[in-house]
């Protein structure tokens, strides 16, 4: 097909899909339970920091993770005590534990007590291209305090050669406009033009099928080839086409 048959395709697979009856079955509904922008995005965060494997346990341990943060996880985050972390004991989604979940809720507390916040750190250290550089730099602020060594694993750098799509996919949430009600369009300091679409084995598939991406691996190189071919569908918003490309994978088997 054209690129303009192309585009008109993908464009109607993101309106079938950008609706709110995307939640229902997406990760995404663990943020959604939530109206406070601080609680939004530390919500998301730590659920797409778990988003891998079987979305039914990704939303039941997200779930979990939240009552464990008295489902105030702002204010756990920022009055928590040494002793509130013992309650961890015993949480686990697949390689992400006790230990790990301690430690990213004293990196939170760091971060929005000396780096204001999440989008803080992503608004300083973006560039004028992508996200990719801040994701970079995110990780080394993350871990700038005494830490597990690993825990650095579930934090994912573009410049070691990752997608980093779990960020990526957390990054779309909190800065593509949130009018349609599933992503939440809270950060207003980053250009949605410099989103990535999360690219992980089912758009992959589909991205390759539909000539959007040659590079086998799901790696950087080959975010980097999508994020040019996506861009040059909308330039404006590009990552909106994660919804037509999970979908296409996810719901059709395209």
């Amino acid at each position: 097909m054209t690129k303009a048959e192309l585009k008109e395709f993908l464009d109607e697979k993101v309106l079938q899909y950008n609706t709110p009856e995307f939640i229902t079955s997406d990760p995404i509904q663990i943020p959604h339970t939530f109206s406070k922008k601080e609680d939004i995005e530390i919500a998301a965060f730590l659920t797409a920091t778990i988003a891998w494997g079987n979305r039914k346990s990704i939303i039941k341990n997200a779930t979990r993770m939240m009552e464990l943060l008295d489902n105030s996880p702002y204010d756990f985050i920022l009055h928590h005590s040494k002793d509130d972390l013992d309650r961890f004991q015993g949480f686990v989604h697949r390689t992400f534990n006790e230990t790990d979940l301690s430690f990213f809720t004293q990196s939170l507390k760091s971060i929005y007590t000396k780096h204001n916040g999440l989008e803080g750190v992503f608004s300083k250290y973006t560039k004028e291209n992508n996200l990719q550089m801040a994701i970079s730099q995110f990780k080394q602020v993350f871990f700038e305090i005494e830490h597990p060594s690993r825990t650095t694993k579930h934090i994912s750098d573009p410049l070691k050669g990752s997608a980093a799509k779990r960020i990526n996919m957390f990054l779309r949430w909190m800065v593509r406009d949130g009018s349609t009600g599933v992503d939440f369009g809270i950060w207003k300091t980053i250009s949605p033009s410099l989103l990535s679409c999360p690219l992980d084995v089912h758009s992959g598939n589909v991205a390759r099928k539909l000539g959007l991406l040659t590079r086998k691996q799901n790696d950087a190189k080959a975010l980097s080839e999508l994020d040019e071919s996506l861009r040059g569908l909308d330039p404006k918003d590009p990552s909106k086409y994660d919804f037509a490309l999970f979908g296409l994978g996810v719901f059709e088997g395209f």
